[in-house]
């Protein structure tokens, strides 16, 4: 699948960082890298962009068409502006790019500031549009919101001892995680950072359809440019996940293939299994990770991974171009997204969903493509880098891609949450659950969770030491007063309420340790009414 024409952008409220200006007489010239270079191009890949050059870059390129706009997204912990360029409408409020009638396309770069090709490739990106030197139909028929930047703090930690191993940017990269310490994609659910707030808020306004994520990988010495990922939770919609693994990732390989010849595939690592074989293993199922969260907001989200040991050019360059064959999908199957959405969408009460689940194993073997790598030294750090080697080693092993649930529930039609459980309300409004207030007394039969045993981590995970509780449910009739919350799970967002509010859910409210204080009677605090 090759692209299709060209497109179109103006501005919210400006984002002001000490950019760059516009050079008036460069306004009259096609923006191209030797016009309107990012650092990265302008260093010769020896460096890569730092806050204000994207800030001021983003400010040139939406300068240029009156339908691209410079937005702030939100903020980092340290106040720094989150900027998103918004294209394709001719104004960037929420209200109009929804009833715009288009598909709409997130685009993320860099939530691990380490993992820079996303920031560079979303970059370049912006410059083609502006310049209508990308296909038309990418704003004729999409609005497409573009974050190259989400980890704005991370971004400001460039040392050249960030992963190490890692082939270039030479001159160093950011940090893995933002200035609280915190890896931003693994906050999807407990929402302990403003970066994540900020991104699940523009989620909650935007509503994107599609949205993409972009990655360096940090593992295994295989032969792929770049490895990608759809939603890997087993209760996500069968529609999102079988469109995306049968018909758009397929076709978004096949056309990097036959385009420039260079081989992706499904994200995986090698490692043993229990019976001692190599295997290739994807990674978590949990939403805790973007694409996994996105997922179970009953929308399509890809995950794209640069090959680590690729030259910095070589994974921008694949980068930009898994980003072009998902949007050429996107055209293509526009309809298609917004009919599996509307039936994701559907309520999940009465379904049976996973709260907990591991890795299944595929029925036959995959032929994965290994590599080598050759060793050289940063002329700057002079620490040891891997470089990829053009060897492709088919190799068959038995891939663990995707899970199966280990423990199950059956979606309630109700959860009530007492008004006085405020971590559970607060996260639930910035989640955009919808939820309403008692305004009396209810006496009502419902399931409450009797726990008999907790088991706590001993060690400290992104801030927390995760919990498992164990009971059961018992049914009972209880009255529950006026202010108590209730959340019903048929709605859009029923199905990430569901695993926000299990008490055995492997990601939700329990396991980040967020209610312990309401455990503390041997009782969840949260009741529910069964389906039915």
């Amino acid at each position: 699948m090759r692209s299709l024409r060209p497109l179109a952008f103006v501005a919210l409220f400006p984002i002001c960082a000490g950019a760059l200006s516009p050079d008036p007489a460069a306004a009259q010239r096609t923006l191209d890298a030797t016009t309107l270079p990012t650092r990265a191009e302008a260093s010769g890949w020896v460096e890569t962009s730092r806050y204000d050059d994207v800030v001021g870059f983003l400010e040139a390129v939406v300068s240029r068409r009156s339908d691209m706009h410079l937005v702030t997204m939100g903020y980092s912990h340290e106040g720094r502006a989150i900027p998103m360029v918004v294209v394709g409408v001719p104004d960037p409020s929420p209200e109009t790019v929804r009833s715009s009638g288009k598909l709409r396309v997130y685009l993320q770069g860099n939530i691990h500031a380490g993992e820079v090709p996303g920031k560079e490739a979303l970059q370049m990106l912006l410059r083609d549009l502006a310049s209508d030197a990308a296909p038309a139909a990418w704003t004729d028929d999409l609005v497409l919101l573009v974050t190259p930047l989400y980890n704005a703090d991370g971004n400001e930690r460039v040392t050249l001892t960030n992963r190490p191993r890692q082939h270039g940017p030479i001159a160093g990269m950011g940090q893995r995680p933002n200035a609280m310490g915190l890896d931003l994609n693994r906050d999807h659910m407990k929402l302990d950072s403003p970066e994540a707030r900020s991104v699940v808020s523009m989620m909650n306004r935007y509503d994107p359809e599609v949205a993409v994520d972009l990655h360096t990988t940090n593992g295994s010495r295989h032969a792929y440019h770049l490895t990608y990922s759809p939603p890997l939770h087993p209760g996500v919609d069968t529609g999102i996940d079988t469109l995306l693994r049968d018909r758009a990732l397929p076709m978004v390989s096949q056309g990097i293939l036959e385009t420039y010849g260079w081989h992706t595939y499904l994200y995986g690592n090698t490692r043993l299994t229990d019976d001692g074989e190599v295997g290739w293993y994807t990674f978590d199922h949990r939403p805790r990770f973007n694409n996994n969260y996105i997922g179970l907001r009953n929308r399509f989200a890809i995950l794209g991974e640069a090959y680590s040991y690729a030259t910095f050019e070589d994974r921008v360059k694949a980068t930009r171009w898994f980003v072009d064959e998902i949007l050429d999908w996107a055209v293509l199957d526009a309809d298609r997204i917004r009919s599996t959405v509307a039936a994701a969408d559907a309520s999940v009460v009465g379904r049976v969903l996973p709260t907990r689940a591991t890795f299944a194993a595929a029925d036959t073997l995959s032929t994965i493509l290994m590599g080598e790598v050759d060793e050289e030294r940063n002329p700057w750090s002079g620490q040891l880098m891997l470089k990829r080697r053009d060897v492709v080693t088919p190799t068959e092993m038995r891939e663990y891609g995707t899970f199966a649930a280990t423990h199950e529930e059956t979606a309630p039609a109700t959860y009530f949450v007492p008004a006085e459980v405020a971590p559970a309300l607060d996260r639930l409004a910035a989640h955009g659950v919808e939820t309403t207030p008692l305004a009396d007394d209810l006496v009502q039969q419902v399931e409450v969770f009797a726990i008999d045993s907790t088991s706590v981590s001993e060690r400290p995970f992104q801030g927390h030491n995760e919990v498992e509780l164990f009971g059961t449910w018992r049914t009972e009739q209880r009255t529950l007063p006026a202010g108590t919350v209730r959340v019903d799970v048929a709605q859009p967002l029923g199905r990430l309420a569901f695993y926000l509010l299990e008490p055995r859910s492997d990601d939700g409210l329990v396991n980040w340790a967020l209610l312990n204080r309401y455990l503390e009677g041997g009782e969840y605090p949260i009741v529910r009414v069964p389906a039915g």
